[in-house]
């Protein structure tokens, strides 16, 4: 459709690719695997599909949206439920790894499906209106009264910013009620995928309940476009402190340049790269998943070319210890007198101990 891709928000959903045969009409010839679709569905906004330069699943866009047969291969160590969180779920919609944090589900829908997602077992819920969303926030602000100790609250999905700005408004409102509650997290990948629902109403509104941070999920250079630079641009004026969290991919981003122009962009629009995450072990991603040796070859190619704010933390998570942080080899030797480490750059040093 014409004028699609810069359309408001709504209308990006509304005309949302959601099957193989719209996949055809917008890309005529382009790959899909409908069977992949029918075990996990597809969804990309007209504005999202604009991004993709050549329809195949060498393209980094395609890729991250498009059902592939690979998805469909049944691999004995992924599973759906990767990181155990039914079985850390509290009360319905909260989920609780750590001691002082906790996450709420504040929505079960999502602008695009990414193929990588690590919640595809969740499916849209029906009962996401009305009394059913106000049970569930009461059933939250409830547990916390209970339970002070958790100081920072993440909110994710779904996306939460697929909620009506008052809804996000009311949401934010509540949780800052319960007098334990000290930090408000917003994840979302409505910058990267549906900018035009990132107004200057909705940032001031989230602005409105600091402090709250919001983490956003930018894969690749290309989803950095001028849309996504305003809708930033919007959300850091209001005040609101911005990271992302990357998910390293294969044949998406696993390249060190690739990762070091995204950080290097990301910085410039004034977002913090926070995580590069390794791929879950999540079905349907296997060929996603890139070694680890190749996430610590990154780490020591960005450290000999960004600055300490450029760089993201290199993790993977864990059902039982929650996330690990992984970092490249620095120390080549211990001794009681010098310790002996090597640089970005493969120099070694000798660093002297105290006495």
């Amino acid at each position: 459709m014409k004028g699609t891709p810069r359309a408001g928000w709504r209308a990006q959903i509304a005309n949302a690719i959601r099957d193989a045969g719209a996949l055809r009409r917008q890309f005529p010839g382009a790959p899909c695997s409908e069977k992949a679709c029918i075990a996990f569905p597809m969804l990309i906004t007209p504005y999202y599909a604009s991004l993709v330069e050549s329809a195949n699943f060498a393209d980094p866009i395609y890729a991250q949206c498009v059902p592939q047969e690979a998805e469909c291969a049944r691999v004995p160590w992924l599973e759906k439920d990767p990181l155990c969180e039914r079985r850390q779920s509290p009360v319905r919609g909260m989920l609780r790894r750590y001691p002082d944090r906790a996450l709420v589900l504040a929505s079960c829908r999502c602008a695009v499906k990414c193929r990588h997602c690590m919640r595809r077992r969740i499916r849209p819920c029906e009962n996401e209106e009305g009394d059913e969303r106000k049970s569930i926030l009461e059933g939250w602000c409830a547990y916390l009264g209970n339970h002070p100790e958790i100081r920072e609250i993440l909110i994710s999905g779904g996306d939460p910013l697929l909620l009506e700005t008052r809804e996000i408004d009311h949401l934010l409102a509540r949780l800052r009620d319960v007098r334990s509650v000290e930090i408000l997290r917003i994840a979302t990948r409505v910058p990267v995928v549906l900018p035009q629902r990132v107004t200057a109403h909705l940032a001031r509104r989230i602005a409105h309940h600091a402090p709250v941070y919001l983490n956003t999920h930018f894969n690749h250079p290309r989803e950095v476009t001028p849309e996504a630079e305003r809708a930033l641009a919007l959300l850091a004026d209001a005040g609101i402190p911005l990271g992302n969290q990357t998910v390293l991919l294969r044949g998406v981003n696993d390249d060190p340049r690739i990762i070091e122009d995204l950080c290097r962009k990301l910085l410039r629009c004034r977002v913090r790269p926070y995580y590069l995450f390794q791929c879950d072990l999540v079905e349907g991603t296997e060929h996603f998943r890139t070694p680890l040796r190749q996430g610590l070859d990154i780490m020591a190619y960005l450290r000999g070319r960004l600055s300490g704010l450029a760089i993201p933390h290199f993790a993977l998570d864990t059902p039982a210890g929650g996330k690990v942080e992984m970092l490249p080899e620095a120390i080549v030797r211990h001794g009681q007198k010098r310790t002996v480490l090597r640089t970005s750059t493969g120099k070694t040093v000798a660093y002297p101990e105290p006495l």
